[in-house]
């Protein structure tokens, strides 16, 4: 049941949130490069008073940034 509630949790969390293995292949960058765009992005969003999660971005607001896209 622990296990199934923890995939679970996962698999909610791939879905609306970009990791930094995810933006690295995307852009064809390295891992620290990812995790830079990452670190700046959520910089933003805190500023912002946006609660973030190390070493992930939102993929709506990574979107929206990286591509002009409006979610």
């Amino acid at each position: 049941m622990k296990m199934q509630v923890q995939q679970e949790r996962t698999g909610i969390l791939s879905t609306i949130y970009y990791s930094a293995n995810d933006i690295a292949q995307m852009l064809g960058i390295s891992k620290s490069g990812a995790y830079s765009i990452i670190r700046k992005l959520n910089g933003e969003l805190e500023s912002r008073g946006f609660i973030v999660i190390q070493g992930k971005v939102s993929k709506a607001y990574f979107e929206e940034k990286w591509y002009g896209l409006n979610a």
